[in-house]
């Protein structure tokens, strides 16, 4: 099993910056795909960003592009999102999750994909 602890929302006015962490413990950090979704009241979760087992590859949702990054790191069995230029749109409960379900990166845009998620960490963008 692998445990993870999501942290870092809060509340920012728009234009904005936020670094959310994921702390990962159990099984072997390195051998899971990484990512970040999130889900606002009343919508679906959506997928974020990802990041391959060995960091080498992300991907982001297009809605994300060019303000949001990924990365990981292992000795720390840690995994970051930074927040650039928030918008309204991005308040949501954000989530760490992990996954080995697929060999393609762009397989894990897909919540069935992962397998463990973090207990959510709330960020809150005002106008």
């Amino acid at each position: 099993q692998v445990q993870l602890v999501d942290s870092g929302g809060g509340l920012v006015q728009t234009g904005g910056s936020l670094r959310l962490s994921c702390a990962a413990s159990g099984r072997t950090f390195r051998s899971y795909v990484m990512g970040w979704f999130r889900q606002a009241p009343g919508k679906e979760r959506e997928f974020v960003a990802a990041v391959s087992w060995s960091g080498s590859s992300t991907v982001y949702a297009d809605s994300v592009k060019g303000r949001f990054t990924i990365s990981r790191d292992n000795a720390k069995n840690t995994i970051y999102l930074q927040m650039n230029s928030l918008k309204p749109e991005d308040t949501a409960v954000y989530y760490c999750t992990a996954g080995t379900r697929g060999v393609r990166l762009s397989q894990y845009t897909d919540y069935h994909m992962f397998d463990y998620w973090g207990q959510g960490t709330q960020v809150t963008v005002s106008s």
